[in-house]
């Protein structure tokens, strides 16, 4: 491919705008595991109820998700670091504006709102890595980077939001993103050069607004057993499939998925993050509401799947570089369903023997998942169109988390009574883990199907289709003057 930029930073630069772009995914990522701590807590201080825990999770991922891609096309657009600076501030305000939530209504909203500011943030930082490492090696580690920060950070989530909630309280998750996206902003400001691409995609209002529709429409479905909005869904999603590919340049290019490595990884992404958001809310709510644990008891009690992940995660970029993403992840979901298998089938909860093996094969499993996720997605688009790029990966992660949350959550509503008696969660989260087997069964298979040669022939044949319809390769970016 060709170099995205024509004046490369020096190295030390490279270096500080790589830390400042794995700053902002860390704190996007980080505050919505640490949260899955705090839902008791919540549960208490604002009279929740299982669907209302389930919403303030999902109302972050959701809107996060339905922006991802339209953050990246308007980066590649107008200007990435402007898109990242702003992304920083209305995070931040979002981060202010929950922690002085009154209620639980308003602290869902404020969550959209956080969202929002998050959405400008992962999938251009991704961009802007992409346009400053210019030579292949060096953005295949950076890449790598990006992968292990990913899982390093979600597995992290539980044992910062725990030391928090128990040393000041629920509100202070949020406080700590205000220092850190303020000092992100200044470095911004002064190390990350102004790019664009040389040919973005146009706007497209319709596509957002179908998408909008069908990832919101089909949450509500599962949470609140609508049969309503599941039909509403279903019309939204045929909507995309017969608008988009009408459009010259579309939000979702759907060609994209003729290539089966990057529809494997789109697949993969969901499952793998629907099984860890599930297994994670499950388990927050079990070694607190029914073991009586308390918050920071609670993140250390899964301090060896966030151990495990943060050791397996820039094992899995190198892995991942040397050999490919199949080997990682196969091993990825072979792991993450060994460890919820412990849970589904011998009440792994109840053993702290069998607990602790189950959270170290899940933490390995989540660790290795997530560096091929990134890689095949981000090779199997148009350089040209990093954002976009960058976008649908991000996507599937959080569509996975939002899903992962509905589907179980729903799952364990059903089943649990209201006092979370041991006996009546042990018997309602089973269905729970059996469906983060299952996801972890679906990594394993889809890694497998879609790492192979006849996999790879078909990115190549995707390649070429795009390139002859767009009537030029992919262009490298242009780098802007700093005014």
């Amino acid at each position: 491919m060709p170099e995205l930029t024509r004046s490369p930073l020096p190295r030390r630069r490279q270096l500080v705008v790589l830390s400042i772009c794995c700053t902002s995914l860390l704190i996007v990522s980080l505050d919505n595991t640490a949260l899955n701590v705090a839902l008791p807590s919540l549960r208490r201080d604002l009279d929740a109820s299982v669907s209302g825990l389930q919403w303030v999770i999902d109302a972050y991922t959701l809107v996060l998700a339905s922006l991802l891609m339209l953050a990246g096309s308007t980066a590649d657009r107008i200007g990435r670091r402007r898109v990242f600076v702003t992304g920083l501030v209305v995070f931040a305000l979002g981060s202010l504006l929950c922690s002085l939530a009154p209620n639980l209504e308003a602290l869902i909203a404020f969550r959209a709102v956080q969202a929002v500011g998050g959405s400008m943030l992962n999938p251009v930082a991704m961009s802007i890595i992409t346009n400053t490492f210019t030579e292949p090696a060096a953005r295949a580690r950076a890449i790598g980077v990006w992968g292990a920060v990913v899982g390093i950070s979600l597995a992290l989530g539980p044992l910062v939001g725990g030391a928090l909630v128990e040393s000041v309280g629920w509100r202070a998750i949020f406080w700590v993103n205000l220092p850190v996206a303020l000092v992100a902003w200044l470095l911004t400001l002064r190390y990350v050069p102004e790019s664009r691409a040389p040919r973005p995609r146009r706007p497209d209002p319709v596509g957002q607004l179908l998408v909008a529709t069908l990832l919101g429409s089909l949450t509500y479905a599962i949470i609140e057993t609508d049969p309503l909005f599941a039909g509403i869904a279903a019309v939204a999603l045929g909507g995309v499939l017969v608008y988009e590919p009408r459009r010259r340049e579309p939000l979702i290019d759907l060609r994209f998925f003729r290539s089966a490595p990057f529809s494997g990884a789109t697949v993969v992404a969901i499952c793998a993050f629907s099984g860890f958001a599930g297994f994670l809310f499950l388990n927050t709510l079990y070694l607190q509401e029914v073991r009586g644990l308390s918050p920071l008891d609670a993140g250390l009690y899964v301090l060896p799947m966030a151990g495990m992940t943060f050791g397996f995660a820039p094992l899995s970029g190198r892995l991942t570089g040397a050999r490919g993403p199949r080997l990682p992840l196969l091993l990825a979901g072979t792991a993450m369903a060994t460890g919820a298998l412990l849970f589904a089938a011998f009440e792994a909860e109840t053993h702290d023997p069998l607990l602790f093996i189950g959270y170290v094969a899940f933490g390995i499993g989540f660790g290795l998942v997530n560096a091929p996720i990134t890689n095949t997605a981000v090779s199997g688009m148009p350089r040209a169109q990093a954002g976009v790029a960058a976008a649908v990966a991000s996507t599937s992660r959080q569509v996975g988390q939002t899903l992962g949350v509905a589907v179980v959550g729903t799952v364990l509503a059903t089943g649990v009574g209201a006092g979370m008696s041991p006996d009546d969660f042990v018997t309602a989260a089973r269905p729970g883990y059996w469906v983060v087997t299952a996801c972890g069964l679906a990594v394993l298979a889809v890694g497998a199907l879609t790492s192979g040669q006849w996999a790879r022939r078909t990115a190549e044949r995707t390649a070429r289709c795009l390139e002859t319809d767009d009537g030029t390769r992919a262009a490298g970016d242009l780098p802007l003057r700093r005014r």
